[in-house]
């Protein structure tokens, strides 16, 4: 599990970078400021979990159901958030905007909350563990 997340965090991280040149470059003169924006969000939030992806492969021990569901939260909140924006952003641009990506991103946000919450409880509980004392 722990190195299954590794990987996917490193995947996540090299596609935000990519993304990121290519929605600054090779997109810049076919989006729209709006657009562009969107587009950046989803490049940001992916790499912002690709980050946090590789943190609870390191972290957790994965012997608690929990923090496998952490991990698989961010993986599939990844997925829906920050790609259903891309489907968005560039279905809009080419005059075909795809509505039913639309209700997929909120559903990726959410998962998205709730790996954070998981970690949080996660890491807590980790860290009481190393330090009862405390």
């Amino acid at each position: 599990m722990k190195e299954l997340f590794l990987i996917i965090g490193g995947v996540y991280g090299t596609l935000a970078v990519i993304f990121g040149a290519f929605g600054a470059h090779a997109l810049k003169k076919k989006l729209s400021e709006e657009q562009q924006k969107s587009f950046e969000t989803g490049v940001r939030y992916q790499m912002y979990h690709a980050l946090i992806l590789i943190v609870t492969a390191i972290a957790f021990p994965f012997r608690e159901v929990s923090q496998q569901i952490t991990g698989w939260c961010f993986v599939i909140g990844v997925l829906l958030f920050s790609f259903s924006i891309y489907g968005l952003v560039l279905s809009d641009a080419n005059g075909k905007k795809m509505r039913i990506l639309g209700p997929i991103t909120p559903l990726g946000g959410l998962f998205l909350i709730i790996g954070w919450i998981l970690f949080t409880i996660n890491i807590a509980e980790i860290a009481t563990y190393l330090n009862p004392a405390q």
